[in-house]
């Protein structure tokens, strides 16, 4: 790809250069070079690691890791050739194996980097990344996303790693970007043209809420079903979302939680949908048989017998399928118990955590 100076009254034409022919390698150059400014890459970086491959059994290590401010982690591989060869697919066995680190995992990985890259300065990681996710310290270690960024950096990109690429980010969680250096010898500088190319940065947005939307009409076009996800709030903390039916549920048992007799929700729904086993049954094997032997007939299969409430001698059971009455179920209860404080919300699909 040519770039163009204005020169007086014409343009004149410099041709992209190779970096092998430039004598710049990847992991001497280009991995020292992004690593010590990763913000050319993206400001939300900050590099905790670099040739990472602290797990067992393998030989394989990660270009540059580094952690949103968000609190993702983001797998970085760097090609100097003009396709990316099968980089795609290495960077999705890197974030398939880092998926599980904990937070204190990662200090540990950016304190080796700190003593590595900056040895004669006095850092403390934890407070470094603590202060990077605006967190303040506490007994708690903050959680890492298991959903892991990818970048992928390269002179170029072939036809079947964009493809693959702009697949894998039709599907929820999936975060794989591109970027492309383009290298350039000009009056004896080297100029290095970087830019994102998948997704478009000005499109990034769009293209995701579309890629969902896609995948959601593909969902439905094969089953039909509602796959409506509802947090559930209590006292203003909003909880994960979840599936209708469990959604129904965990408000209910937030309900009695706050003080609300299972019998005062017996008397809102009904029997059919929350019902009481005479006695108190605490083990799921029990609760099965008081079903069984008490609604004879009944599917015990479609009752959550192993979240079971009991309370004042009975023992109350939830139903399962719920179908087009979620939400007028969640809302009646609601409204007619508003001194507990529990409330719903819609899950966004950015925020939905995926189907039952």
């Amino acid at each position: 790809m040519p770039l163009y100076e204005i020169d007086g009254d014409r343009l004149r034409r410099h041709d992209a250069a190779h970096f092998a022919a430039l004598g710049i390698y990847e992991r001497s150059n280009l991995q020292r070079l992004l690593r010590d400014d990763i913000g050319v890459l993206s400001p939300d970086l900050l590099v905790i690691a670099e040739e990472f491959g602290n797990w067992e059994d393998s030989r394989r290590r990660i270009d540059l890791l580094a952690v949103d401010k968000t609190g993702h982690l983001v797998v970085i591989e760097l090609k100097r050739t003009d396709d990316g060869g099968h980089m795609e697919l290495q960077a999705l066995r890197y974030a398939a194996m880092v998926s599980a680190l904990s937070f204190d995992e990662v200090v540990a990985a950016y304190e080796a980097h700190l003593t590595k890259v900056r040895p004669d300065e006095d850092l403390d990681a934890r407070t470094d990344l603590l202060a990077w996710l605006d967190l303040g310290d506490s007994d708690e270690a903050p959680i890492i996303s298991s959903d892991v960024r990818i970048l992928l950096v390269s002179a170029d990109f072939g036809r079947e790693l964009t493809t693959a690429v702009l697949w894998l980010n039709r599907f929820d969680g999936m975060d794989v970007r591109c970027v492309r250096l383009i290298p350039y010898r000009i009056d004896g500088r080297i100029l290095l043209d970087i830019q994102q190319v998948i997704p478009l940065p000005e499109a990034a947005d769009y293209q995701i809420r579309v890629g969902r939307k896609v995948v959601e009409q593909e969902r439905r076009g094969t089953d039909n079903r509602d796959w409506t996800r509802y947090h559930v709030v209590v006292d203003g903390e909003v909880l994960p979302d979840e599936n209708k039916r469990r959604a129904v549920r965990l408000m209910i048992e937030k309900l009695v939680e706050r003080g609300v007799p299972a019998a005062s929700i017996g008397g809102v729904l009904s029997p059919g949908r929350f019902r009481p086993l005479a006695g108190e049954h605490h083990t799921e094997e029990e609760v099965q048989a008081a079903l069984a032997e008490q609604y004879p007939g009944v599917e015990v299969s479609r009752w959550f017998t192993e979240h079971a409430l009991v309370q004042d001698g009975r023992t109350w059971l939830v139903r399962r399928i719920w179908g087009r009455n979620t939400e007028p179920t969640l809302t009646t209860l609601r409204d007619t118990f508003p001194e507990a404080k529990v409330g719903f919300r819609r899950a966004t699909p950015a925020s939905a955590g995926g189907q039952p």
